[in-house]
């Protein structure tokens, strides 16, 4: 297997939607025969770049790469970038509005958990152009 591509849309109107491409993935890597550690770290990593691309960016997309030593998740979006990445990487930062917050979203975890469950993330963002973000478990 040289690399198999898995793309998502994300809908950025549609916050009951957000994490549906988390879960289709989780199902596709147990079919594949990822260890269910794997498969834990790329779905929840994968989850809260999909819940911050629905409440900072309106959506994106999700490109998740599947090699036979590493699986790359690339989320992009084109919604108002990062000001201060390592400000945004701190836990409990969060800029969510108070009705996401009332939703139980925005705590401030999405960029640290990503962090937390993959072996590297790197993140571009340019203010009023967007953010993609690179990260990448080892298998």
């Amino acid at each position: 297997m040289d690399k198999v591509n898995f793309h998502f849309e994300i809908d950025g109107e549609n916050f009951t939607s957000a994490g549906e491409a988390s879960v289709r993935i989780k199902k596709m890597l147990r079919e594949m025969g990822f260890t269910p550690e794997i498969i834990r770290r790329v779905s929840v990593a994968m989850y809260e770049g999909e819940i911050n691309m629905v409440i900072h960016a309106n959506g994106g997309e999700a490109d998740v790469n599947v090699f036979c030593d590493r699986i790359e998740i690339i989320l992009a979006d084109r919604g108002p970038g990062i000001p201060n990445i390592d400000l945004a990487m701190q836990e409990g930062y969060s800029t969510a509005p108070d009705n996401i917050r009332s939703l139980g979203f925005g705590a401030g975890m999405g960029l640290p958990n990503m962090k937390r469950y993959t072996d590297d993330m790197k993140i571009e963002s340019e203010v009023g152009k967007g953010t993609t973000i690179v990260m990448t478990v080892n298998v």
